[in-house]
């Protein structure tokens, strides 16, 4: 099954709809034309929610699911889901002429239709399902009868655990994943589960590997189930699993539909999946269309949860859709208490004589962005000393807000608390910080962080640049600060009105 099914599914999906609706509206007493000419654009208003329901309950995947029951529930779910939206718009618009016959019983026959022509579907692809999976598992080449004995022998156990593992993965990423984990070791958990249930009953009190075959976005408590895993590794043991990026989910979602469609179906699902998780009002809602699961995951939020959990991420591969990694156990779980998740965000930075102090943003970066800006700024390096390049946590409205440093607005308040001036190096993370020189962290913290930092006074190029220009400044600090900040401040003011400085 593939796109060109889920879009013949929808297809027929809304011709039925449009059947029932029009044999209903046909029942109305008076001339069929002047009812259809009343109602078409209401009706048309109601197609378009019904398919973008569909679309992001996932009614028109349902052949990928392997119990009746599962089709079942996704039908019915979505709608009761656009009964209550028609109710709603039906109440707010307060239209007359609407029949509650023809928009109900619409609905209504059309779910009866769609859970008989599911039921048909569902048995006439699966007919006879344990021969198919029986077939699947078989060994593809036979040895010669004397080899196979000795190889049975020998390496049974092996050769039976990798056949089961193909069933749920490629030979792609099979390779990937083997060629840091030890296939032929019982050290080696091999699991396809989105319960940390399933790790933590295990026996064994430790293992070397634990290789899950069940992408994260399924598991409802991710950071648990990370937990759980760390629990189970020793110091430098291995923990190997897949995501589906919120990248990778946006070119499926385009490639699965026609055009202009896919679009409409992109954005409810950016709507639902992505805008409502971050607002507490709308949580709730997000959570019981989910359930949890087929969340989108961006690759920094993904590996941002890992290093927070006590891992470290030594591979990474793009296999099929998903994106797999290795990851090695360096500590124990961080346990996070306030991770970065709104639209808003408090970051611990270094202040005046190295105190912390707490800054406020607007968010910029992905989720959990900040636990994994040494792996950043190690595997990709930085640009002006400040920057990281090719910097994948920076969301696409990010650079936007920080090309017009409205990003820092929040951070007028730590301005007003005394936290920082109007002038000064910028407060930089424990992570920035430890890549200066000694003699230029000492000067650092001799005096408060600014707002404006040399930089844009400066424009320096490379990052020993960087720390040269900072050097220049608080040196001239040191001697005369308000003379010092008010020369700074206007020539950099100058170079971001006139050369039209930014950061990059």
């Amino acid at each position: 099954m593939n796109t060109r099914t889920s879009t013949i599914y929808a297809l027929f999906d809304l011709f039925i709809i449009s059947s029932v609706f029009a044999i209903f509206l046909n029942e109305r007493p008076g001339y069929f034309m002047d009812a259809l000419e009343k109602y078409l654009y209401s009706f048309l208003i109601f197609l378009g929610i019904w398919f973008l329901v569909s679309v992001v309950i996932g009614k028109y995947n349902f052949y990928s699911l392997q119990k009746i029951g599962q089709v079942f529930r996704r039908i019915l779910l979505s709608n009761v889901l656009i009964v209550g939206l028609a109710t709603t718009l039906m109440f707010l618009i307060r239209v007359d002429f609407f029949s509650r016959t023809v928009v109900f019983g619409t609905i209504m026959v059309s779910t009866a239709v769609e859970l008989v022509w599911s039921t048909l579907d569902f048995y006439l692809r699966n007919p006879v399902l344990e021969p198919v999976e029986a077939k699947r598992r078989r060994p593809l080449l036979k040895a010669p009868p004397i080899l196979q004995r000795k190889a049975k022998r020998k390496t049974a156990d092996v050769r039976h655990r990798e056949e089961a593992i193909l069933v749920e993965i490629n030979q792609y990423a099979f390779d990937f994943i083997f060629s840091y984990a030890r296939i032929d070791s019982p050290e080696t958990l091999v699991i396809s589960t989105n319960s940390r249930l399933n790790i933590d009953s295990q026996l064994k009190p430790e293992f070397e590997s634990i290789v899950n075959l069940k992408r994260i976005n399924d598991i409802r408590d991710i950071n648990r189930f990370f937990e759980s895993a760390n629990k189970k590794l020793p110091a430098g043991g291995l923990f190997v699993d897949f995501v589906e990026t919120k990248d990778l989910r946006k070119k499926k979602i385009l490639r699965k539909y026609p055009p202009v469609l896919n679009y409409i179906a992109y954005t409810a699902d950016f709507i639902i999946k992505r805008v409502f998780p971050k607002f507490g009002i709308t949580r709730g809602i997000h959570r019981f269309l989910t359930r949890g699961q087929n969340r989108v995951l961006t690759k920094a939020e993904t590996f941002g949860r890992l290093y927070s959990c006590g891992f470290e991420i030594i591979a990474e591969k793009y296999v099929s859709n998903h994106l797999f990694f290795i990851a090695r156990k360096n500590t124990k779980p961080h346990y996070p208490e306030n991770p970065t998740y709104g639209p808003f965000i408090r970051l611990e930075r270094i202040g005046y004589k190295g105190k912390p102090i707490t800054v406020f943003k607007l968010r910029t970066m992905h989720p959990y962005s900040e636990f994994i800006q040494d792996y950043v700024y190690t595997k990709h390096g930085t640009a002006n000393g400040d920057k990281a390049i090719a910097d994948f946590r920076v969301t696409s409205w990010g650079k936007f807000l920080r090309m017009f440093w409205l990003d820092e607005l929040p951070m007028l308040f730590n301005l007003l608390k005394g936290d920082v001036k109007l002038f000064g190096v910028r407060p930089l993370s424990k992570s920035k910080f430890r890549m200066y020189p000694k003699k230029l962290q000492e000067k650092r913290i001799r005096v408060k962080p600014g707002l404006v930092p040399p930089f844009y006074a400066d424009l320096p190029k490379t990052f020993n640049e960087h720390m040269a220009s900072e050097n220049r400044y608080l040196d001239a600090y040191a001697n005369a600060p308000f003379r010092t900040d008010f020369r700074y401040f206007f020539k950099a003011v100058f170079n971001i009105i006139c050369k039209k400085a930014r950061s990059q």
